[in-house]
Order: structure tokens, then sequence, then C-alpha cells
């Protein structure tokens, strides 16, 4: 028995030694990942930047540490910041001759980003240096962004994706009704859509105007600017969307000039060897999206200008958001980086890039009484994204200077309280009965047994009235405008950047780089460089971060993954007695494709 204890022992002893060994090698591998991947990339002479446009494309991208450690891609998305720093990086450095641009199974948060990239792209190209895409198909998205290559290839048996735009948005009264669950509305705004998707199911006519509007707007923006790239009639472009492109031969795609040339990929390779003017039996010197993030960028002069990015549905606590994943702008974390940005002496004026739908009211409150405070010690300029619109619009009224792309989605000044009858669920399919007995007229106010009376839903619209008539003075104040004339634009109407500017309701079309020039001026800067914000978690943050999600997150982003664009009804049905009941927010989901 006693050698039996002492087997033991040892056997214990050499599996925690073991342990130990194991764990100071994986110490070491992950520091050695995180020098690695902070480290200074060097580049060498005739290099090509290589844009793979797989994936989402989101505001910021964030490393996937538990995607890395298990050998899969660093990156769950690719990051717009990326993206627009990587081509301006190329494009100032010499050594970088061209980009390659390698389309797969590629979409957009919106066509705003892509206008937004395509625009840097055009601006490379003309800095003298070559763009040359490929892939085997292209998604419409992709395809926006490769045409403004000086050449265009595809696979044999490739195919573009060229339908024109089309919005399909979910209704779920019905399903809702399956289980018993109404929902009470209150809402001020004609145009104000966004709880149809509970309440109805179809568009009503106010919808269908503004969706047919802002839908054939941004269609109008990619129609001018394929066609100026590729020298096709804008009529023959909006013919072949109506002729199923999408199953059109190879051979046809090149006779409609959609591209320049059919080739596989290892054919492709001796096409941009030729633009380098190397030997066939030379290898490319690439750059990816990872390797330019640490190409060192031209040393930084003068004051700084703070680029605070804010991007998502808009919460006050994250246990708000409609969904278990994705960013979100927490007021009470917003507020409180806002006012240290507002208390740093060294940074002279704030670029608020806002790509937002919206979400509660209460917090886009918050949030625009903190850009007020900031405004008054420093300039603040908003760059709007794919949307910055109802709560996001709210946040950005009373900025110093508005910039919007043409495509982006604004405006969309209203808002609306949405409230679940659960009792017929509980009554009727789960046999639950209540009972009463209160001290007071209103004491059973707001319970699960019942749903609203008529009364007690006069005074919920007598809210919701007063807290939209407190947004539209808002936007008044902030754009200086009478509220008539805000009144004139505003009752839930979406509008594109473009007819937005004609309101009044932006200052400005362009690009983030646009925003960031106007607040140098306003603040006076003759030389000055730019710091983001919030930082990024580091390596070791996220890996904390991930040792802590539970199940449950890996299974949403299993069913994302699998359900796609029904993933975000089921979550709302899920969670929507856990968002705040009163929103500013454009519809939940918008599906333009």
């Amino acid at each position: 028995m006693k050698e039996f204890f002492k087997m033991v022992f040892a056997t214990i002893v050499g599996i925690f030694l073991f342990s130990l060994i194991i764990g100071l090698f994986a110490v070491m591998s992950l520091v050695g990942m995180v020098a690695s991947g902070s480290s200074v990339k060097s580049v060498d002479d005739n290099s090509v930047m290589v844009l793979k446009l797989t994936g989402d494309l989101e505001e910021r991208s964030q490393s996937d540490v538990k995607s890395m450690l298990m050998g899969g891609s660093t990156s769950g998305s690719i990051g717009l910041d990326d993206v627009l720093s990587s081509i301006k990086k190329a494009k100032s450095n010499d050594d970088i001759k061209g980009i390659y641009i390698e389309a797969g199974m590629f979409s957009s948060d919106s066509y705003a980003s892509l206008q937004a990239i395509r625009r840097a792209l055009d601006d490379f190209k003309k800095s003298g240096k070559w763009v040359v895409a490929y892939a085997d198909t292209y998604t419409q998205g992709a395809y926006y962004l490769a045409s403004v290559a000086n050449k265009v290839y595809i696979n044999p048996q490739g195919m573009v994706d060229w339908h024109g735009i089309a919005s399909t948005p979910i209704f779920l009264k019905d399903a809702l009704a399956k289980f018993g669950v109404k929902i009470q509305l209150s809402k001020v705004g004609t145009y104000k859509s966004a709880p149809e998707m509970f309440t109805a199911d179809h568009m009503s006519d106010a919808n269908r105007e503004q969706v047919t509007a802002y839908i054939n707007g941004i269609w109008e923006n990619v129609l001018k600017e394929v066609s100026a790239s590729r020298n096709i009639p804008v009529d023959s472009l909006n013919k072949y969307a109506d002729e199923m492109v999408p199953l059109a031969s190879t051979e046809q795609l090149m006779a409609m000039k959609l591209v320049d040339g059919v080739c596989y990929t290892d054919e492709v390779k001796g096409i941009v060897k030729k633009l380098l003017k190397i030997d066939e039996k030379d290898d490319i010197n690439q750059l990816s999206l990872a390797d330019m993030s640490g190409v060192k960028e031209p040393e930084s002069e003068g004051e700084q200008i703070a680029v605070y990015y804010a991007f998502g549905d808009i919460v006050d606590g994250d246990s708000q958001s409609l969904t278990s994943d994705g960013a979100v702008i927490d007021a009470q974390v917003v507020c409180k980086d806002l006012e240290k940005l507002t208390d740093d002496d060294d940074v002279k004026a704030v670029v608020l890039r806002v790509n937002s739908g919206g979400g509660s009211a209460y917090a886009s409150e918050q949030i625009w009484h903190q850009v007020e405070l900031l405004k008054q010690k420093k300039p603040v300029v908003v760059s709007m994204g794919g949307m910055a619109a109802s709560g996001g619009y709210y946040i950005s009224c009373n900025s110093n200077w508005i910039v919007a792309e043409p495509t982006t989605l604004t405006g969309s000044i209203g808002i609306f309280g949405m409230f679940p009858d659960f009792s017929g669920l509980l009554k009727d399919k789960l046999g639950v009965k209540f009972d009463e007995v209160k001290t007071n007229k209103n004491s059973a106010f707001g319970t699960r047994a019942r749903p609203f009376n008529e009364e007690e839903m006069g005074y919920l619209n007598t809210y919701i009235d007063r807290g939209y008539k407190l947004f539209r003075q808002r936007v008044a104040d902030g754009r200086k405008l009478s509220t008539d004339a805000v009144e004139a634009v505003a009752q839930g109407r979406v509008w594109l950047g473009q007819d937005a500017l004609k309101h009044k309701l932006v200052d400005q079309l362009g690009s983030l780089d646009d925003a960031v020039a106007k607040a140098a001026k306003l603040a006076k800067l003759d030389k000055y460089y730019t710091e983001s914000y919030p930082a990024m978690p580091d390596f070791f943050e996220q890996l904390m971060s991930s040792m802590d999600e539970n199940t449950g997150s890996y299974l949403d982003k299993t069913m994302r993954a699998n359900l796609g664009e029904y993933y975000e009804p089921l979550q709302l049905l899920r969670n929507i007695n856990r968002y705040n009941a009163i929103q500013a927010r454009i519809p939940y989901q918008p599906n333009i494709h």
C-alpha cells in the first residue's frame, strides 16, 4: 500500500510539472504572438498590398483571440478603419506599387462604407499607382469596389452578382400572436416605421415611400460611379441588372464590359508580375491588411485631434443590447469617455464617428448632453458612416459641423414606445391566472397581468409626444433651424446624406478625412495628427474576456453563422422585454441588399 501511495504521489507531481512546463511554453508563445503582431513591418521594394474582400465589413474590426489560438483567422471581420488606413499608407509608401483586390463572399454593413473605400481606392489610383481586381465570384458590393480598378478579372466559371438594390423587411406580428403576445404601440412620426416589424404584416404607405426613395438614391450613386469607371452607360447597367447577370457566362460579362479578362488564380499572379516588371519565377512581395497595420506611418506632428468611434445600438448599459453580441454605444461608457476628452488639454478637437441606427431615447439624450459639454471646450465635428439616424442623429445634431457620406442613412427624427402584452401568453397559453389588490388607481400600472387600458395609453402617448418635441427642439437648436423647419423634415423620415444636405440636416458630403480637416480648421490647427478612441482591447484583455464567455455566447455566434439574416429577428423576439421601451431608432432590420 505504501508503494501504491508513492506511485500516485509521483504521478501527481509529474502531471503538475508537465502542466507547468506546457503553461510556460504557452505563455512564451502568446508573448511571441503579441510581439509579432505589434512589431513594425518593413516594406520591401516593389511590393503589392493585397485587399482580400471576404467576410463582413464593419466600422472597426477586433481581433478574435480565440480563433487565433485555434489556428483560424486572427480577425472576425474586416474593419473599415483598417482598410482606409491601409490604402492611405499604401498610397504614400513609394515601395508599394499597386493594390491587388481578391474578392470572395463579402458583405458590408452599408453602401456608405463601400463608398468610402471606393473613394480611397480611386484616390490611390489617381496617385499614378495601379489597382487590379480578381474573383471567382463577385458579390454586388465587392464588384462595386472592384469596378474602380484599372483591370477587373474573373475566373472562367465565375459570376458577377449585379441585381440592383432591394429592401425586404421582416414582420413578426403573426409570429408573436402564435405565442399569445401583442405589442401596444405609441409613436410620433408618420414615417417612423421601426415598430412595423412587431405591429404590422406589411409596409405602410409612408414607409414604402421613404424606402423607395433611399434605395433608389443609393442605386443611383452605384450606377453613376460604376458607369464612370467602366465606361458603361447607366441605362445599360440598369438593363443588365434586369437580365439576371449572375447567370451570364464570362464571355457575356466581357461583352458587357463588366470585366476585362478571364483567367485562373495562378494566371492572375502572372498579370501582377508583369505590372511589377519582375520575372515569372520571382515571388511577389505581398502585404496583407494585417501587415499594413504594422507599416510605420509618418511621424506625428502638431496637435492631436481625437477620433471617437460610436457605432452599434445606443443603449443605457450594454445589458440592454437587442442582441447578445455586436458593438453597442453604451451611454454610460461613452459619456465618461467624452468627459475625459473634454478635460484632456492635449486634445484640441474631437471628431465623433457615428454609425448607428439609434436605440434608447434616454441614452441618446445623455450622450447629447455630454456632446454639448464637450463642444463648450473644443470643436466637435461628426463624421457619419453607414447610418446616423434617429438616436444616431440625436447624438450628432448639436455638433459644430456634420459630414455625411452621400449614401448615409440619417434623419429619422421621431420616437416610439413599444409595450409587450404577455397576458395572452400567460393566461391563454400557459394557464397562469392573476388577481389584483391595489391602494391607488394606477398602482398596477405596467404589470404583465393585463394590457394597458385606454386611459393608461393616453398617459403614454403624452409622454412619447413630449419626448418627440424634445428631440425636435434639440435638432432645431443644434442646426439653428426653426421648429417648423425641423418638423417639415422630421416625422421619422429617413433621408440619404445627399438629401439631408439639401434640408440642412448635415453641412457637408465627404469622408472621415474631410471631417478631420474641418475639425482642424475649426480648432485653427496648421499641423495635426489623429488618435483613435476608445482604445481597442489588447491581446491579454481579449484573452481574459474570452475566458469569461459562457456557452450561450458561443451558441449565439453559431446561430448567427447558420441563420444569417434570420438571426436578428429571432434575437429580437428572445430579448423583446429586455431593452428600453422608449426608442429613437430606424427599422431594426433595414435589409438593404
